[in-house]
């Protein structure tokens, strides 16, 4: 049983209920031979939401009270050599995509044992290498959002506006020791994988980091404090901030009745190219007390050239109170804003989201949330359905993770 337990451990398959993961740890159980664990995650949604908007020409879809489609992933996760393991994750159900698809997967090496015994294990005792296709390693709000129907881990019903997640062909190399964390990362920045070049297009790769600092001062005091960049100088569509292919939570809000289906409604891309991001991303938990941030700057061009630059910014502060045994209970509120401009002559653009709610782990495996957002669209940059727009309302939500 002892085997079995570190085992489920150095896989990253058990969750505890309040403490907040980030990067998976070195693996400290003994390599005992091939092991494969497959998991699931599954989440469903009762939606509540009404909507209006500024527009004088564009009439918004009916909203209803009822459920959404429900949504679920396949995980496979293995362990194949002393210090090396396997990620592989398939959505089976999506907002975006109803039909079964890979998500992406990756291989995490820890020991060069493989090699020869001992290979560089001074060096590999603070160092790991990532190579995949799969979601890469920029900010650390990605590890607290909802993964299609992985919602166990995002203590709130959607994800961030300007949500910096995509999954890109990607290498990466971590240094770690005594709480300081380096990371270095490339990908080839392409979300659809493809050999085929666009004639008058300039593909470069992505190149992006983390430097951070993470202690837990005593069983009730943890801090974390990264800051992470992100840069493509090439000519083709960047997908940092619209990479997820699994659609957003907040469903049909602000869309028209006689425009195309928006699987993304809710959320914001600013969809630059010769794109610059960087995040900061402070954590404090002390006892019950969890204090979670995001400071985000995007520059890019929209016309494939600087004359074209334009920038926004991203505030995001989450407040939360964890309580009762195993902290399974939770309250808070989520505060976040998008504000900026598409180029340099463009006009003001604002987007404010207020997220309140609670809660419960049934099981460590299980948790069920009760939410009320409200968000609104500001500034004379809109145009259509978000002119002036607002959504609020209700969300509940049910997932199971293992």
């Amino acid at each position: 049983m002892k085997r079995i337990m570190m085992f489920a451990a150095t896989l990253a398959f058990a969750f505890s209920v309040s403490a907040q993961k980030f990067e998976a740890p070195k693996p400290t159980c003994e390599f005992e031979g091939l092991k494969v664990k497959i998991g699931a995650d599954f989440a469903l949604q009762f939606q509540a939401l009404d909507h209006s908007t500024g527009s004088l020409t564009d009439t918004l879809v009916t909203l209803g009270n009822n459920f959404n489609l429900p949504t679920a992933n396949l995980n496979l996760n293995a362990v194949l050599a002393d210090g090396v393991s396997m990620h592989l994750r398939t959505y089976l159900s999506a907002r975006h995509h109803r039909e079964a698809w890979v998500k992406g997967g990756h291989i995490m090496i820890d020991k060069l044992d493989f090699i020869s015994d001992g290979f560089l294990s001074g060096v590999m005792k603070y160092t790991t290498l990532k190579v995949g296709l799969d979601e890469i390693n920029y900010g650390d709000a990605h590890f607290r959002r909802t993964d299609n129907a992985r919602a166990i881990t995002n203590p709130f019903v959607g994800n961030y506006i300007m949500d910096a997640f995509t999954t890109e062909a990607f290498g990466e190399i971590y240094f770690r020791h005594s709480g300081a964390l380096l990371m270095l990362g490339l990908s080839n920045g392409h979300l659809n994988q493809t050999v085929l070049k666009t004639v008058g297009t300039e593909d470069k790769v992505s190149l992006y980091g983390k430097l951070g600092y993470d202690r837990n001062f005593s069983d009730d005091f943890r801090v974390r404090l990264t800051g992470s960049f992100y840069a493509n100088q090439g000519d083709s569509r960047k997908y940092l901030y619209g990479g997820d292919r699994g659609g957003s939570r907040y469903y049909s809000v602000l869309q028209a009745k006689s425009g195309a289906v928006n699987d993304f409604t809710g959320r914001f891309n600013p969809d630059f190219k010769k794109l610059t991001a960087i995040q900061i991303n402070p954590f404090v938990k002390f006892k019950g007390a969890e204090l979670f941030g995001v400071y985000e700057i995007a520059n890019g061009s929209s016309g494939g050239t600087d004359d074209f630059k334009g920038t926004y910014n991203q505030l995001g502060v989450e407040l939360l109170y964890r309580f009762g045994s195993d902290e399974r209970f939770y309250v808070g509120g989520r505060y976040n804003t998008v504000s900026g401009k598409q180029t340099e002559t463009s006009k003001d653009r604002k987007i404010q989201r207020i997220n309140v709610g609670a809660g419960w782990f049934l099981t460590k495996n299980i948790i069920t949330k009760l939410e009320y957002v409200q968000q609104t669209y500001s500034g004379d940059g809109w145009t259509g359905t978000l002119y002036n727009g607002k959504f609020n309302g209700v969300m509940l939500e049910a997932a199971i993770s293992f």
